[in-house]
C-alpha cells in the first residue's frame, strides 16, 4: 500500500490530462483565509477600535471587472469584534496599500491624504503647462525665486550660528598644549618629591643603624673599662704601696719593719695562715731578685688570642713592678716568725 502524504505522485505513461473533467466553479466564489487587519480602523456601527495586526477569519473573493495593469484586486470580509457588523476592504496595488470600502473608517490617514493632495496638484500643474507655454515660464520663474529665498535664509542661519558660537580653535589648541605642559611638569615634580622622600627615608634608616651600633660599642667599652678598673683580690699582695703613717710609725717590740714591704699586710697574714704561707723570709746577703720581664708576644700567641674571643674580650691588667718578688711556699706561721727573729736588723 502506497503512502498517503507524498510530494510526487505516479503518473502512468498513457496519462492524458485532457480527459480529466473540469469543475464548474463560479468566478466570484469565496475562500476562508486567516489574515490580520492591515491598518487601524473604527467600526461605524458601535465605534469599536480595531488596531492594526488583529487577526481575523476572513472571506476572500476576487473583484469582478477591476484590474490594475493585469493584476487582480481582492476583497476581504471581516466582522467587528464587538457588534459583529460586517467590514470590507480591498487591495490597492497602485499605491501598494489597502483601501477601506465599507463598515468602518480608517484612522491616522493624514500622511496619505497629504500625499494624495500633492499628487493632485502636480497633476493639475502638468496639464496647465501642457496647454499654456506662458504658464511654464511663470512656474519656472516662481520656482527659481523660491529657491533663491531658501538659499538666502540658509546662509543667514549659518552666519547667525557662527556669530553666536564664536569658537576659537587656535585658543582651544593653545589651552590644550598648556594643559599638557602643566600636567607633565606636575608629574615630574611628583616623581622628584617621591625620589627625595625615598632617599631621606634611606638616610634616616642608615643613621639609626649607625647610632645603634655606636651605642652598643660605647656600652661594651664602658663595661670593659669597668671590668679592667676593678682590682683583683690578690693584687694587694703583689703591690708595694706603704702609706706615710706606716713609714713614720716606730716598729713594735724593737723590730724594725723592712723598708719597701707592706708590713701590716704581711703581719696580718701571719696569724691567718692563709696569707702567711705566701710570705717568704728574706735571707741575708741575698740580692733582690730581678723583676720579671714579659716576653714579646709571638705569632702563635697573637693568633691564639685572635681565635679566642674570650681572651680578646677579657681585660688583662699590667703586671706591677715590685721591689721584691713574693713566691708561695708551704710553711707555718711560727717558722716564719723564727726566721724574722734571726735577721741582722733585729740584732
Amino acid at each position: 500500500m502506497s503512502e498517503r502524504k507524498v510530494l510526487n505522485k505516479y503518473y502512468p505513461p498513457d496519462f492524458d490530462p485532457s480527459k480529466i473533467p473540469k469543475l464548474k466553479l463560479p468566478k466570484d466564489r469565496q475562500y476562508v483565509v486567516r489574515l490580520m487587519a492591515p491598518f487601524n480602523m473604527r467600526c461605524k456601527t458601535c465605534g469599536e477600535y480595531i488596531y492594526k495586526g488583529k487577526k481575523f477569519n476572513a472571506r476572500k473573493e476576487t473583484v469582478q471587472n477591476e484590474q490594475y495593469m493585469g493584476l487582480p484586486i481582492f476583497r476581504f470580509y471581516i466582522k467587528c469584534t464587538r457588534c459583529l457588523a460586517e467590514i470590507t476592504f480591498k487591495t490597492d496595488p497602485e499605491n501598494t496599500d489597502y483601501a477601506m470600502e465599507h463598515g468602518a473608517t480608517r484612522n491616522f490617514q493624514a500622511e496619505k491624504l497629504i500625499e494624495e493632495e500633492e499628487k493632485k496638484l502636480q497633476r493639475e500643474r502638468e496639464e496647465e503647462e501642457l496647454n499654456n507655454p506662458m504658464k511654464v515660464l511663470e512656474n519656472r520663474t516662481r520656482d527659481s525665486k523660491l529657491e533663491m529665498e531658501v538659499l538666502e535664509n540658509l546662509q543667514e542661519l549659518k552666519e547667525l550660528n557662527q556669530r553666536q558660537a564664536q569658537v576659537d580653535f587656535e585658543g582651544m589648541l593653545n589651552r590644550y598644549k598648556e594643559y599638557e605642559a602643566n600636567e607633565r611638569k606636575r608629574q615630574e615634580e611628583e616623581d622628584e618629591r617621591e625620589t627625595r622622600e625615598m632617599l631621606d627615608r634611606a638616610l634616616v634608616k642608615r643613621l639609626r643603624d649607625s647610632d645603634s651600633d655606636s651605642d652598643e660599642e660605647r656600652q661594651k667599652g664602658r663595661e670593659r673599662a669597668q671590668r679592667c678598673g676593678t682590682d683583683k683580690p690578690t693584687d694587694i699582695l703583689t703591690t708595694d704601696r706603704p702609706t706615710d703613717a706606716q713609714a713614720s710609725a716606730p716598729p713594735a717590740g724593737g723590730i724594725k719593719r723592712p723598708r719597701g714591704e707592706s708590713w701590716d699586710k704581711s703581719v696580718g697574714g701571719l696569724g691567718g695562715g692563709a696569707l702567711g704561707s705566701l710570705v717568704v723570709r728574706k735571707k741575708p746577703g741575698s740580692s733582690a731578685p730581678k723583676p720579671e720581664v714579659a716576653a714579646p708576644p709571638t705569632k702563635h700567641s697573637v693568633q691564639s688570642e685572635a681565635n679566642d674571643p674570650k681572651a680578646t674580650s677579657s681585660c688583662s691588667a699590667p703586671p706591677a713592678v715590685t721591689s721584691q718578688t713574693i713566691t708561695a711556699q708551704n710553711g707555718s706561721s711560727l717558722s716564719l716568725l723564727g726566721a724574722y727573729s734571726d735577721t741582722d736588723d733585729s740584732e
